[in-house]
């Protein structure tokens, strides 16, 4: 689309945040989105752009109205999150519904237990997964039932617990048998090495098997990827973290480099900041908007390579936090970060291994010119599929975020996804030759599958490594018109 476009009718996403990770991910993008929106959105309408992630609901009568956009000129009576909350304790659960975004959620969308999964995959997707799928399918179905025009949904939760691992991978498989027609995302966050869960090599395993199976499109953002960008950015910087920051939140702050606070929180604002990126398009008009729809039909040429290597620059944004690295200087050097290393959410370096497509969405004072000549000066360095060697989608939204003229996220579907792959098939091997914890799964589900999911995963890595030493044709055969001679 070269004109600027503008939805003529809502897009909604649902998103369904499983576990404690998910959860906490979820809440920083709902309180950042909110800020960009507040930003914007000057005068309190609830436009096309809020409704693609929030309801507006009346509460004044007997019971609440979800009132529509209409000419996107009504006024915002009280925004409720497009969102189904799951865990199975009630620890963050109950923060939630406490702290200072508790208004943003209906208590009716919240499932939760209160034993949790014990770190335990097969608990979470064997005995949970069953027990509450008509609960889950109807929270499901009733936010799906309030929306105009269903986009997708979009799957927050880590793999390296039980809940968010074993549940998600769960839900995942009923919305695909649910809502066939609908696409599914994941932002999944992968265990670090050193992980804390000592089963989660076994969590990991079955649910990027489930992943591969059950979703459209997987962001895989890495714990230590992200751990190292924040570490990158407190080093970088001397001017002291304010409280509401991207990096802290309102409620809290990094524990890096003796800064206090919880030290996931940074880490969450950054998955939060790829949120708002990736869903810019549904949210704000743009002269070159890319839905997130387009990102699965642009970006994945081969059914189960559908994990999406993603970047950013900036990776946070400094006038929406005390702390930051310093913006970079120039548009061009946007550009050029996106594909280096350091701002990678994955442990992994793209610009060796092969390019099967790639995507760059651009926020802001980012005109086409700009794009194309940034575009033709990066490809020269990038190893590119031979059939798309010229194959970049490109995606300009006309709103940056708060506080930066402009911002790029790239999302790759690269054969550099073997790492992470290989990685947790090794994982997964230390444990399973030894047979360490495996009478824990076998309550709930037959080993026979865990051995399954690895042949999966380890195919799947074979798959980008074939792809990736493949060398192109000597001669493309082109496909001659009928009655041509």
């Amino acid at each position: 689309r070269a004109a600027a476009t503008s939805a003529t009718m809502p897009r909604e996403i649902i998103t369904v945040q499983v576990g404690q990770c998910g959860n906490q991910i979820g809440c920083r993008f709902w309180e950042l989105a909110l800020k960009e929106h507040a930003a914007y959105n000057t005068k309190a309408r609830y436009d096309e752009a809020l409704s693609s992630f929030f309801q507006n609901v009346d509460s004044r009568g007997d019971a609440p109205v979800s009132l529509p956009v209409g000419d996107g000129r009504g006024a915002i009576r009280a925004l409720k999150a497009r969102a189904v909350v799951v865990d199975m304790e009630e620890g963050v659960t109950n923060e939630l519904l406490s702290g200072h975004m508790r208004d943003v959620f209906d208590t009716k969308q919240f499932i939760t237990g209160q034993s949790g999964s014990g770190n335990n995959w097969a608990c979470g997707s064997h005995h949970y997964g069953p027990m509450y799928r008509d609960t889950l399918l109807e929270a499901v179905r009733k936010q799906a039932e309030d929306a105009d025009s269903l986009q997708g949904f979009m799957l927050l939760h880590s793999l390296g617990g039980g809940t968010g691992s074993g549940l998600g991978s769960y839900m995942l498989g009923a919305l695909a048998d649910e809502f066939p027609d609908v696409y599914r995302f994941s932002v999944s966050v992968f265990p670090s090495e050193d992980d804390d869960v000592v089963t989660s090599p076994y969590n990991a395993m079955l649910s990027c098997a489930a992943l591969a199976e059950h979703a459209d499109c997987v962001m895989p953002v890495e714990n230590q990827a992200l751990m190292d960008i924040v570490t990158s950015i407190y080093e970088k910087s001397d001017v002291n973290t304010r409280r509401g920051s991207a990096l802290t939140g309102v409620d809290g702050g990094v524990e890096v480099s003796g800064h206090g606070g919880r030290p996931w929180d940074a880490m969450n604002g950054i998955a939060a900041n790829l949120l708002l990126n990736l869903t810019a398009g549904a949210r704000f008009d743009g002269a070159l908007n890319v839905d997130i729809n387009e990102v699965t039909t642009n970006l994945v040429p081969f059914p189960k390579m559908h994990f999406l290597l993603s970047s950013m620059s900036p990776a946070t944004v400094s006038a929406d936090k005390g702390k930051a690295a310093p913006a970079p200087r120039t548009m061009d050097q946007i550009f050029t970060e996106v594909f280096g290393r350091d701002r990678q959410l994955a442990s992994v370096d793209p610009r060796r291994s092969t390019y099967l497509a790639c995507a760059l969405m651009m926020r802001g004072a980012v005109t086409v010119s700009d794009a194309s000549r940034n575009v033709d000066r990066l490809r020269k360095g990038l190893r590119m599929a031979h059939w798309v060697s010229d194959g970049f989608k490109v995606g300009l939204c006309d709103r940056a975020p708060t506080g930066t003229p402009y911002s790029a996220l790239c999302l790759a579907n690269n054969c550099a996804m073997r790492k992470p792959l290989d990685a947790m098939t090794s994982r997964f091997q230390k444990l399973r030759r030894r047979n360490l914890y495996v009478h824990h799964y076998g309550e709930f589900m037959e080993i026979d599958d865990m051995d399954a999911a690895a042949s999966t995963i380890a195919e799947l890595a074979e798959e980008y490594a074939r792809v990736d030493a493949a060398p192109p044709p000597e001669t493309v055969p082109s496909i001659r018109p009928i009655g041509v001679l």
